[in-house]
């Protein structure tokens, strides 16, 4: 059972979230049905939520409208680059609205779910409470006028709204008054322990396993439901329901369910024929997701499956991290990415698709550079496999009657070639199946490299004439080799290598047969060939290199755009002297438990230690700081912040999408020194 995140229905789809969790589930997805697994491959949009609403407002649009549009935008780019699932749903079905009230019963009736009352803030205008991010204001930590509830997007703090300075609504632009208000929490802390028990043992990426286990350490009880007028109704005879809908993060993976029962209906026939992927403790179940959805499905959909009872686990989470453009961070909003749609217009589904899958974020965010990648894409894919594949193929048809030559007797060059086949093969193997896909293709593209080396130093153009025999033999190991070749390549360029099996002649596309060499190929009959790809010319590289140009320049322009509407007073150098900037060096780092993006720091100051906390946990992981030489405020009041106490800012830089860029010192100098 695969899945890959339901993307937001409020924005077309491009290069960074195919890396992420589309792209390499279609690649492993494709890899096991080759292997003859029986494997699904699930997905469908995420059609509720504040992201939802305040792309309709924005576009002047309903809801509904919005999300029918780019359900079948985003549904068109996923088959214009070739992500095959088995079904693609939408959790504004109905199936789906009815699963989701389902489980939310089935949690309220074990007494996973309670009722409380909490304060949040009201916009008297529009008659409605306010999710975090629809509370606009005065950042508390840099004063930038348009802060939202949630987090500030010019100093990339995390914000309680109630922080917020002048708060407003960004509905109407009114002010706001904090109101009490009744929502459902789910008791996330009564399932600590077993959470504990599932998460230990298991063998995930690191930094997935490692992000999970500090979530589930302080546990707290989450509110589920929300103050909207988008999304599915609490299912309670209770009049503090009315109005109130699921919180998306609790619905949106029971779509995962939801849109395999609707697979089962409407492509099975049969209602039942969802149960053995989700029923079943045999069944292993991978969720490919983006790092920043790790806590939703390494804790909380756990959670919430564990106090369900009737639904197995996920047995692996391989998310990957983030994918950047030409050495900046994508951005949606600023129109700097490139679209799923376009790029395969540009190239070609199959050039797309391995240009991205070089780059796939496995273990650390990576940068697509369109000059390296389509460079990289014409060596290795069209010239290393593609060629060889033409060339072997027209000789085969040209000079061997259109069939696999019998061979001769084998060299130890020949007999070396055919063993490096099946022991590629098995790493390759070994490798796909740890999710190491990056890896996996190198592999192919060595073993690509070696037989190219392989026919060119036994140049069968040459022995036809002087020893035909051994001709035959070099053209026998070469089809072989291609055919056990087409097998490593095809879950990564599919289209491409089933029009090479049509001028192969091959009907048996199982993994082990085609990276075995098969002597019954001998005679076998091929087809007229054409060769497989076209490269990427020069003056297409140039001329996506300046457009990413232009696009860059637009978004910077937005960028500055909104800080010119920023004023900037000027300070007298007094004020600047009483600010007592001081280097740190940062000893310890955690997550702070319940929180995307707070990390504690423990920090040296030279004649002290202190601990600050920094909203920079979404761009730093918590391995990677000790040892940075920091500069820090050293005279700020302290602040408390989710129960841990702050005595101290560090400062950072922000780059265009408004992620902190730790400030650092050019070398090494004692803690505690003064910067002026």
């Amino acid at each position: 059972m695969i899945t890959s995140a339901l993307p937001y229905a409020n924005g077309p789809i491009h290069i960074g979230h195919l890396a992420g969790a589309y792209l390499p589930a279609d690649i492993f997805t494709r890899f096991l049905r080759m292997k003859g697994e029986d494997v699904i491959h699930i997905c469908g949009t995420d059609e509720h939520g504040v992201a939802i609403t305040l792309r309709a407002l924005k576009e002047g649009v309903s809801p509904k409208e919005l999300v029918d549009r780019y359900y079948e935008r985003i549904k068109s780019d996923f088959a214009k680059f070739g992500i095959d699932f088995d079904h693609f749903s939408r959790t504004s079905r109905p199936i789906h609205h009815k699963n989701a009230q389902s489980f939310f019963l089935r949690l309220y009736e074990k007494d996973y779910l309670y009722k409380a009352t909490m304060k949040q803030f009201y916009d008297p205008k529009s008659g409605r409470f306010l999710p975090d991010r629809y509370v606009i204001g005065t950042c508390p930590y840099c004063g930038y006028p348009e802060a939202r509830g949630d987090q500030c997007e010019k100093c990339g703090r995390q914000i309680d709204p109630e922080d917020l300075k002048d708060p407003k609504s960004a509905l109407t632009g009114e002010p706001v008054i904090l109101k009490e208000t009744v929502h459902w929490f789910f008791k996330l802390s009564a399932l600590k322990e077993p959470l504990k028990e599932y998460v230990s043992p298991k063998d995930w990426k690191p930094f997935v396993k490692e992000f999970a286990l500090s979530w589930i350490e302080e546990l707290r009880d989450r509110a589920i439901t929300r103050d909207l007028d988008w999304g599915i109704p609490v299912p309670l005879d209770d009049p503090d329901a009315k109005g109130k809908v699921m919180y998306v993060w609790f619905e949106a993976p029971i779509g995962y369910i939801s849109a395999t029962m609707e697979w089962a209906e409407q492509v099975k026939g049969d209602p039942k024929a969802w149960e053995p992927y989700w029923l079943d403790e045999d069944t292993v179940l991978v969720h490919f997701i983006g790092k920043d959805n790790i806590v939703f499905h390494t804790v909380i959909w756990p959670a919430m499956l564990i106090a369900h009872g009737d639904y197995i686990l996920p047995t692996d989470v391989p998310a990957n991290a983030f994918l950047n453009l030409q050495g900046r961070k994508l951005s949606t909003s600023r129109g700097y990415a490139i679209w799923a749609d376009e790029l395969v217009e540009a190239v070609g589904q199959d050039i797309a698709r391995y240009a991205v899958a070089l780059y796939i974020p496995e273990k650390d965010d990576s940068d697509f550079n369109v000059r390296d990648a389509f460079t990289r894409t014409n060596a290795e894919l069209v010239d290393n496999f593609g060629n060889f594949a033409q060339r072997v193929l027209s000789f085969i048809n040209r000079y061997m009657g259109g069939r696999v030559p019998e061979p001769g007797e084998f060299t130890q060059q020949d007999r070396d070639i055919l063993n490096l086949l099946e022991e590629t093969a098995k790493r390759y193997e070994d490798l796909l199946l740890k999710y190491e896909i990056r890896l996996a293709l190198r592999e192919a593209v060595n073993l690509g490299a070696e037989v190219n080396r392989y026919y060119e130093h036994q140049a069968p153009w040459k022995l036809r004439k002087e020893d035909p025999e051994r001709a035959r033999t070099v053209l026998y190991v070469a089809f072989q080799v291609l055919k056990g070749l087409s097998a490593m390549f095809y879950p990564f360029v599919p289209s491409s290598v089933e029009t090479l099996w049509g001028y192969m002649n091959i009907r048996d596309t199982s993994f082990s047969s085609l990276v075995k060499p098969d002597p019954s190929l001998a005679g076998h009959p091929i087809n007229e060939s054409k060769p497989l790809y076209r490269k990427v010319e020069e003056e297409t590289i140039k001329a996506w290199e300046e457009e990413l140009k232009k696009r860059y320049e637009k978004a910077i322009g937005k960028a500055t755009d909104e800080k010119k509407k920023e004023e900037m007073p000027r300070i007298k150098y007094e004020d600047f002297a009483k600010v007592k900037l001081r280097v740190a060096k940062i000893l310890e780092a955690e997550r702070i438990p319940n929180t995307d993006k707070l990390l504690k720091l423990t920090i040296d100051l030279g004649d002290e230690k202190r601990t600050l906390v920094a909203g920079i946990g979404h761009v730093y992981r918590p391995e990677e700081l000790p040892g940075k030489y920091i500069v820090v405020v050293a005279n700020l009041k302290k602040k408390k912040l989710r129960g841990v106490v702050s005595d101290g800012m560090l400062l950072a830089a922000h780059d265009e999408e408004g992620n902190p860029v730790l400030l650092t010192v050019e070398k090494e100098v004692p803690p505690g020194s003064e910067v002026s």
